[in-house]
């Protein structure tokens, strides 16, 4: 396998779980690779975000089961503080909803703690690079992948809410991950328009904030098909 490094220094690691014998033996398996260096190993959610906020790794590999702070309330806190660091789940069982509600909090991999270490590795690579990785895969589409993650058999039929087709395409796109600049360059209008129509779509769904609304979407089918970037696009 390539060497992971693109900097002049080793990939900085930093490890949160609270089973002893997993944390060490992850520890001393990182260690094994020259462009490896663990940062720091600890063992509930709440040292995982004083790690991240004091050590700034590259990457943090965070179980999901852990005291004080689980992993996925760990990883809404990392994110908050505005951290660089690459999430990655590490973890011995996890449901489609936790892993969708994991990329829409801004992970970029779960991995299953039974696979092999060279999916870990590609893991790592992957997240630095950018993109994404669920399971033993790299994920190239991350709005198909949470579309996956949905239960089918547990979507009730399609119903509007009462969205405009335009409040539909930008559901749509918040599902891939679209930030409000994002939606404001794809369809030519201004972030005050955007934020409006965010204001709308919430009251109308009645969710509070953009995971919500996402995984809302999720469950009830709400997409619209959105034009292609050269297309005309619907009118504000």
């Amino acid at each position: 396998m390539a060497s992971l490094d693109k900097s002049p220094g080793p990939i900085r690691i930093g490890i949160a779980d609270d089973h002893p014998i997993f944390r060490d033996g992850l520890h001393r398996l990182l260690e094994t690779r020259a462009e490896f260096e663990v940062v720091g190993a600890v063992a509930d959610g709440d040292e995982a975000l004083a790690l991240v906020v004091e050590r700034q790794p590259d990457v943090m590999l965070l179980d999901v089961a852990m005291p004080r702070m689980a992993g996925l309330a760990a990883l809404r806190e990392i994110r908050q503080t505005g951290a660089r660091t690459k999430i990655i789940l590490c973890t011995a069982a996890i449901n489609p909803n936790e892993i969708a509600e994991a990329l829409q909090l801004g992970a970029h991999g779960v991995v299953l703690k039974q696979t092999a270490s060279d999916v870990l590795f590609k893991a790592i690579q992957t997240a630095l690079d950018g993109h994404y990785w669920v399971g033993r895969k790299r994920v190239t589409d991350l709005a198909a992948t949470l579309r996956e993650l949905a239960d089918p058999a547990s979507q009730p039929p399609r119903k509007q809410f009462g969205l405009t087709p335009r409040e539909l395409e930008i559901i749509s796109v918040i599902i891939g991950g679209f930030s409000n600049n994002d939606i404001a360059a794809r369809f030519s209008i201004s972030e005050k328009t955007v934020k409006h129509h965010l204001t709308n779509i919430f009251d109308k769904l009645g969710v509070s904030n953009r995971l919500e609304l996402a995984l809302f979407a999720l469950h009830h089918n709400l997409e619209a098909r959105v034009p292609a970037a050269d297309s005309t696009p619907t009118p504000a």
